[in-house]
């Protein structure tokens, strides 16, 4: 421990709070919770022998610590949810790709709401509906409501008239003011019952609707009504009634040498309604405890519904604690229970099995990707000679056409994965016309690494052969950066160039260690493309509106920065492109005209 490590532990406060640990440079590698900083903390630096191996390994690269005292230690685990949320620490229980799974959004913050997949969960006022494990069951899922209820597909909402999802009656025609807010309203409202799993509800209310229509003698709009509720009828078959009556969840947890898979069984008004698994990375050397504990912190910080009873399959020692987070989440209380018998517990039993199963099933894909993970960095450092595996590689490509418009990109590779919030690209200034790769690389290497201040990585790779790789040697050495390795790789045969070396090095053809490098290379190839193409679209996009009178560098900027490409501006209203700065109501009609008489 070094002296200012030592003078922190000294002064820890005995107050609840939340600690992160830090490594040498400076990166958050564990956030934990306690209700007593001083003894939880100062407990890791004591005798080793009762720490796992992953608290040895996780102590060993402390540098620094810091702490923030809460008032009690609900806050302290509100505050360490968030933090591992936004960190993602190394040495921390994590759901895997838990930012992936879709979810069904209804925007019921819009006058007439529309219901569509997405994967981002944004505080919008929508709601938002899931996780789902399938995206196949989420198109499944919108295909049966919009079946059911003719809900409106497109986005704007001034139409002269209607499409023909209106004339086959698929949608009402809001967007032509053929349906009023109130009804509308209605039936979004019975959507989301539906998606809650609360059919009854949805019945009860169709039955009513129905009988109405029958005695106004709407026989038309009866069978209508009759349709949907024969429908709704049929998803009810599929819901098992396994309790009473409620809302709840129940959590299955199975382990195994290759991984975690946590299983949600999701109970609505006494019926089963679906479920999903969660496969947890950095848990195998944590007691079932702490992992079942970590889950549940992580799933609820994110999850958009949270019923009033979670079954879990045992008794952990925050549990009190997690119910009162829990409750104070949905604003009214929610039972953390560890069922002995009965009903509840063999629902738990059966969550339990089915993650048993998932696990069985996830184990062959697991192996694979720790083999192209961990095990293809472990080849890599060996190939190349390095004292251990790159876990941080960073890979610099070019593009340009003819020299116009070059553009560099950098990606950034964690343990074999990217890490893509810390992609750059540049936009490279110091050659045009003729190309130049060599100083093209010079520059953006020189741009990333000349004003130091960061990390240094495990290792540097130079999309090209032995003239890139020199001309990129040059700028990193010159900077200071005498350790790190850097390599290029040529294009044609994929050979590695290595500083030093007269001969290229030529990885086995069918090694993990020779994939790797291919798909950092082509990612880095993909995002420096990718940025070549939006500045080509927006080079085109200001010469079309070259054409329109009134619109000189300053709006077709302006315009250019509100819209982001030139379909989004052909799709947008008069009253749209007349709000962004610079523009006028005349030169956004202007705008507006144009690309309709153009035929654009």
């Amino acid at each position: 421990m070094n002296d200012e490590l030592i003078e922190k532990l000294s002064h820890l406060p005995d107050q609840p709070g939340v600690y992160l640990m830090k490594d040498a440079q400076d990166r958050i590698i564990y956030v934990g919770k306690a209700v007593v900083l001083k003894n939880r903390v100062r407990s890791y630096f004591q005798s080793s022998r009762n720490h796992s191996p992953k608290v040895q390994s996780m102590v060993s690269r402390i540098a620094n610590l810091e702490y923030i005292v809460t008032a009690s230690e609900i806050e302290a685990l509100i505050l360490e949810c968030n933090l591992i949320k936004k960190h993602r620490p190394k040495y921390n229980i994590s759901l895997r790709d838990d930012k992936t799974y879709p979810y069904i959004k209804v925007t019921i913050n819009e006058q007439f709401p529309r219901l569509y997949a997405t994967r981002r969960v944004q505080k919008d006022g929508a709601r938002y509906f899931g996780p789902y494990t399938s995206a196949g069951a989420v198109h499944e899922t919108i295909k049966l409501m919009r079946k059911l209820f003719p809900l409106r597909s497109c986005r704007i909402l001034d139409a002269r008239r209607p499409c023909l999802e209106y004339h086959i009656k698929r949608c009402l025609a809001p967007c032509a003011g053929f349906v009023d807010a109130v009804t509308y309203q209605g039936m979004i409202k019975e959507v989301c019952l539906l998606l809650e799993g609360r059919s009854d509800t949805v019945v009860q209310s169709l039955k009513k609707k129905m009988e109405v229509a029958a005695q106004e003698l709407a026989f038309e709009q009866a069978a209508k009504l009759r349709d949907q509720l024969a429908a709704v009828e049929k998803v009810r078959e599929k819901q098992n009634i396994v309790t009473g009556a409620g809302d709840q969840d129940a959590i299955g947890l199975a382990r195994s040498a290759l991984g975690t898979c946590a299983q949600v069984f999701f109970i609505r008004s006494g019926k089963m309604v679906g479920r999903d698994h969660f496969l947890l990375a950095g848990s195998d050397q944590e007691e079932d405890e702490a992992v079942l504990a970590a889950f549940l912190k992580q799933y609820y910080s994110q999850s958009t519904f949270i019923p009033k009873e979670i079954l879990l399959p045992m008794h952990i020692e925050e549990q009190s604690l997690l119910g009162e987070w829990l409750s104070q989440l949905k604003g009214s209380r929610v039972a953390v229970e560890t069922p002995k018998r009965g009903t509840k517990k063999d629902i738990v039993t059966m969550a339990d099995g089915n993650a048993a199963l998932v696990l069985q099933e996830q184990e062959g894909k697991l192996k694979a990707h720790s083999e192209q993970t961990e095990g293809a960095l472990a080849d890599l450092g060996r190939y190349l000679g390095l004292d251990g595996p790159p876990e941080r590689m960073e890979c610099f490509d070019i593009s340009h056409i003819q020299g116009s418009e070059t553009v560099a990109s950098m990606v950034v590779f964690e343990s074999g994965m990217p890490k893509k919030e810390e992609y750059r690209r540049y936009k490279l200034l110091t050659v045009e016309g003729k190309p130049d790769d060599f100083k093209s690389m010079q520059e953006v290497v020189s741009r990333r690494y000349a004003q130091g201040g960061q990390p240094p990585p495990d290792l540097i790779i130079i999309d090209g052969g032995k003239g890139q790789l020199s001309s990129a040697l040059e700028i990193i050495r010159g900077a200071g950066w005498l350790q790190v390795p850097v390599i290029g790789l040529a294009k044609e045969f994929e050979h590695i160039f290595r500083e030093g070396d007269s001969e290229p090095l030529i990885l086995p053809r069918h090694s993990q260690a020779l994939y790797l490098i291919q798909r950092i290379r082509d990612e880095a190839h993909r995002f420096a493309v990718t940025y070549h193409r939006k500045l080509r679209s927006k080079r085109n996009m200001v010469s079309v509106l070259d054409h329109v009178a009134g619109i000189g560098g300053k709006r077709r900027k302006a315009l250019w920065d509100h819209f982001g490409s030139l379909a989004k501006m052909k799709a947008a209203t008069v009253e749209e492109m007349a709000a962004v700065s610079t523009m006028t109501f005349p030169a956004a009609q202007a705008v507006y005209n144009f690309f309709r008489q153009q035929g654009h």
